[in-house]
């Protein structure tokens, strides 16, 4: 089963998703390019300086810098609302499931766009990209991240799961759906965060995931 599951993950890599990745990292550096120099001049002004206001600030500007700003009324044009989770809001449309971020569990947008680099490096098969910024002037930003969408697929089981973490190089820990190696510790990789399609390959959809 480990020769099938490998097969199933390089299936549906075609190299775009380093050049993805790439460009999630650019976008990473220019927003703390940008943070940096908005915090500057706030502490210039004597302004009280909000890290979090200041990421949001920046994000904004440079969403709609380079077209990638999504005001809120616009947020149905992403697809047909889908089942919301304690961090996104979906929207599904015929070929991409998208979800709006509300940065509760990575606390910034920094830290979240750490997270898809991770889970893109994990698991390339499920992959996400980086669609746009969505809000309302001057207020919170929330980022849209794509994925594409799995088609006629159902709740992997545990078995198949701890089946597939160990032959992608992963280590069962004592919790259920924990999983670690020499170098990331995941979880939450759960039925609810797994699908199995009609061929039996698994796709993580979302996890936990930090560096060791």
């Amino acid at each position: 089963m480990g020769d099938d599951v490998f097969k199933s993950i390089s299936q549906r890599i075609d190299g775009t998703y380093d050049e993805e990745n790439r460009r999630i990292k650019e976008i990473s550096d220019e927003l703390q390019k940008l943070c940096r120099l908005y915090e500057t001049q706030l502490r210039d002004g004597k302004e009280n300086v909000n890290c979090y206001e200041i990421e949001q600030r920046a994000a904004e500007s440079y969403a709609k810098s380079v077209g990638m700003w999504i005001p809120m009324s616009n947020i149905f044009d992403l697809g047909v609302p889908g089942p919301s989770g304690n961090e996104n809001d979906t929207y599904v449309s015929p070929s991409s499931v998208f979800k709006v971020n509300n940065l509760l569990n990575s606390k910034s947008i920094s830290g979240l766009l750490n997270k898809i680099l991770l889970h893109n490096t994990i698991f390339p098969n499920t992959a996400y990209r980086l669609h746009g910024f969505a809000g309302y002037d001057g207020r919170s930003v929330l980022p849209v991240l794509e994925q594409e969408r799995i088609c006629n697929a159902q709740p992997a089981t545990q078995i198949m799961i701890d089946t597939y973490m160990s032959a992608i190089g992963f280590i069962k820990m004592e919790k259920i759906g924990h999983y670690s190696n020499d170098i990331y510790e995941v979880w939450d990789i759960l039925p609810r965060n797994v699908l199995v399609d009609s061929e039996g390959d698994i796709y993580v959809i979302d996890a936990e995931i930090k560096k060791i």
